[in-house]
């Protein structure tokens, strides 16, 4: 797996110009032998594995926690958004409810003060209409 260097004559290698050096040990920022370790798994092994288990499991369980925490929060955030609707509902219907309330109130103070003045007047069932009377 190792890499030949091509000898020209007298057994020297061919010397290259320092740019072409410095652009085949870098890829993209990275050194070369760091990019061909990674790629050929020689910079993890498995004694690194080994040595660094508890803190791999570790990284591991947290993820998940997080995940699960993730998980839990977007479930409460549905829960809190149908209870809010479900709030705002019921407050509408409260202040329905209480005007209905108040104008039954009003509607029986008023008949109990017609009746005790004897008056005669009586409660209409339907709202005054409006004539429109058209003029020639």
């Amino acid at each position: 797996m190792g890499l030949r260097k091509r000898k020209g004559k007298g057994g020297e290698s061919p010397k290259q110009p320092e740019a072409s050096k410095k652009k085949k040990k870098r890829i993209s920022g990275v050194p070369r032998d760091l990019v061909n370790d990674v790629r050929y798994g020689r910079s993890l092994s498995l004694e690194f594995f080994r040595q660094n288990a508890w803190l791999l499991m570790l990284f591991v369980v947290a993820i998940i926690a997080l995940m699960g925490l993730r998980y839990k929060t977007k479930t409460k955030m549905e829960e809190i958004k149908v209870l809010t609707e479900e709030l705002q509902r019921a407050q509408s219907s409260k202040l329905q409810e209480k005007a209905s309330y108040m104008s039954l109130i009003r509607e029986a103070e008023m008949k109990k003060l017609v009746d005790e003045k004897n008056l005669g007047l009586q409660f209409q069932e339907y709202p005054p209409f409006e004539l429109e009377v058209e003029r020639q």
